[in-house]
C-alpha cells in the first residue's frame, strides 16, 4: 500500500482550463510546504479562506510562475483526511497548476497516487470502506439517482443498516460464549426459542438490505438496451427520440442501418446503453448479413428488448421471428405508428394485448415507454426510494453473511435445540466477518487497492 508518512500533493479539479484550479496537500508538512509556496509570513488561520500570492521563482527558476491564490488550512484531525491538509484555490491554468506541483514537490511532497486522500480518510477511521467507495461512485454518478443513491451511503444508509445487524449477531455470540464459559454449571445464558427468534429477526434484517439489491446495482451500473425489429418498423426514429438527438440516419429505405448504434442515455434516472440494430430479416446482401448477426449477438447480452412493431401495417413472418428470439429475456414490446390506422386484428395474441403504442412521429407514448423501462429491468415498481445497497461486492458479502446465520438457524432446528454452542457460534462469527469486509475492518491490501485505484487523482 501506499506510505501514509508521506505528505501528498494533487491537483483536485478535473484537467483542463477552468476559473479555479485547486490544489491539494494532506500530511505532517501540508503547512509548511504551502507557507513556503506563497511567502505567507503570519500562520494560517484555520478554515479561513486567506487570501496570498504565490510564486515560484525562489523554487523553480527555470519555470517560475506567480498568481494570485486563497489558501485554505483544515488541521487535523478535523479534516477530510484526518490528516493537515491545505488547499490552494488558484486560476486554473494547467501551466499554473504544474508549477506548483512541482514546487511543492521540491518542498517535500510526494504526488499523490489515485484515491490517496480518501485511502488515508479510511485509514484514519474518518471513513468507512462504504463512504470511501461511495465518494468514487458520487464523482462517476452520470444521472441525478445514482448521484442521491452513492450519496445516501455516502451519509451512512448502509453503515448504519450493518450497524443494526452487527449490534444483534454480536448480542448472539456474546451470550452463546458466556455459555460455554459456564460448561459445568449448566447455565444457558440464552433459551432456544429466544435464540430461534432472534436469528429470525437477524435473518430479516439482511432481507431487508438485499430486497432491492437488484434495483440497486441497476442504478449503479446501468444496464444495456438493444432495440430490435423488422425493416422500417421505426427502430432508429425510436432511437433517436429516447436519445433527444438525431443519431441514427432515418430513411423510407428498408436495410439503413447496418450496424450496431450505440448511445448512453439517462432515462427515467438509470444510465443505459441504447443499442440500435439492423433490421431483421432474410438478405442476400453480405453486409447487411452481417449487421443482422450483429443486431442477433446484441439482443443475445442486453438486459432489455424493446421490439418494435409497426402496427400500420399487417403482422409478418420477420415479426414473428423477431417476437421469438426476444422472447427468452426481459423485453417490452412496442406498437409504433398509431397515428396511422391500425392492420391488426381485433384479436391478439398475449404480446399484442401488452403491447405499448407509441407513435414516434407525434411522440404519443414516449413518456409513459421511459417509464416503463426501469421496471421492466429490475421487476420494480416504484422507484422513488433509492436502495440501500447498490454494490456487487456488499451483495456478495451480505448474501454470504444470511447463509451463515441460515445455516445456524436451521441447524438450530435439526438438533432440536441441543445443538453445542460452539457451532451455532462459527456460523454466526462467520456472518460477522463477511459484514465487517464490506466496512473495511476486516480487509486485504489487494482488496484496498483494487477499490481505491479505480479514484480519480487528488480524490
Amino acid at each position: 500500500m501506499f506510505s501514509t508518512a508521506d505528505t501528498i500533493v494533487a491537483v483536485a479539479t478535473p484537467p483542463g482550463r477552468g476559473g479555479l484550479g485547486v490544489i491539494r496537500l494532506s500530511g505532517a508538512d501540508a503547512v509548511r510546504v504551502a507557507t513556503a509556496l506563497t511567502g505567507h509570513t503570519a500562520p494560517f488561520e484555520p478554515r479561513r479562506a486567506t487570501f496570498s500570492r504565490l510564486s515560484t521563482r525562489a523554487i523553480d527558476l527555470h519555470s517560475a510562475v506567480g498568481d494570485e491564490v486563497v489558501v485554505t488550512t483544515f488541521p487535523a484531525p478535523a479534516s477530510y483526511t484526518g490528516e493537515d491538509v491545505v488547499e490552494i484555490s488558484a486560476h486554473g491554468s494547467p501551466v499554473v497548476l504544474a508549477a506548483i506541483l512541482r514546487s511543492a514537490v521540491a518542498l517535500g511532497a510526494r504526488l499523490a497516487e489515485p484515491g490517496e486522500f480518501t485511502l488515508r480518510a479510511f485509514l484514519n477511521g474518518k471513513r468507512d470502506l462504504v463512504q470511501a467507495e461511495a465518494v468514487a461512485d458520487l464523482i462517476e454518478a452520470v444521472t441525478p439517482l445514482q448521484a442521491r443513491a452513492a450519496f445516501d451511503q455516502l451519509e451512512g444508509t448502509l453503515t448504519g443498516a450493518i450497524g443494526r445487524i452487527e449490534a444483534g449477531l454480536f448480542d448472539l455470540v456474546a451470550r452463546l460464549e458466556a455459555s460455554l464459559d459456564f460448561p459445568d454449571e449448566g447455565y444457558h445464558f440464552i433459551e432456544t426459542g429466544e435464540l430461534a427468534g432472534a436469528l429470525d429477526h437477524v435473518v430479516a434484517e439482511f432481507n431487508r438490505v438485499l430486497r432491492d439489491a437488484g434495483r440497486g446495482r441497476l442504478i449503479r451500473e446501468g444496464a444495456m438496451v438493444t432495440i430490435v425489429g423488422a425493416p422500417n418498423v421505426g427502430k432508429s426514429s425510436l432511437f433517436n427520440a429516447l436519445l433527444n438527438a438525431n443519431r441514427a440516419i432515418v430513411t423510407a429505405v428498408p436495410g439503413t442501418t447496418r450496424d450496431l448504434l450505440t448511445e448512453r442515455a439517462d432515462i427515467g434516472g438509470l444510465s443505459l446503453a441504447l443499442v440500435d440494430t439492423a433490421g431483421m430479416r432474410e438478405t442476400e446482401d453480405e453486409v447487411e448479413i452481417e449487421g443482422v448477426q450483429r443486431a442477433h449477438g446484441s439482443l443475445s447480452v442486453s438486459d432489455l428488448a424493446i421490439v418494435v412493431l409497426d402496427q400500420s401495417r399487417p403482422i409478418g413472418e420477420e415479426d414473428l421471428r423477431v417476437l421469438a428470439s426476444s422472447e427468452p429475456r426481459p423485453r417490452l414490446v412496442v406498437a409504433n405508428k398509431t397515428d396511422l390506422p391500425s392492420a391488426w386484428p381485433d384479436v391478439l395474441p398475449p404480446w399484442g394485448n401488452d403491447a405499448l403504442r407509441v407513435s414516434v412521429r407525434t411522440g404519443a407514448g414516449l413518456d409513459e415507454l421511459a417509464r416503463r423501462i426501469g421496471p421492466a429491468l429490475s421487476g420494480a415498481t416504484a422507484w422513488r426510494d433509492a436502495p440501500i445497497v447498490t454494490n456487487l461486492r456488499h451483495v456478495t458479502l451480505f448474501e454470504g453473511a444470511r447463509a451463515a446465520v441460515l445455516r445456524a438457524r436451521q441447524a438450530l432446528d435439526t438438533s432440536a435445540g441441543t445443538l453445542p454452542e460452539e457451532f451455532l457460534l462459527a456460523d454466526l462469527q462467520e456472518a460477522l466477518d463477511r459484514l465487517q469486509e464490506v466496512t473495511g475492518r476486516r480487509s486485504s491490501d489487494e482488496l484496498l487497492r483494487h477499490i481505491f485505484e479505480r479514484f480519480c487523482i487528488g480524490k
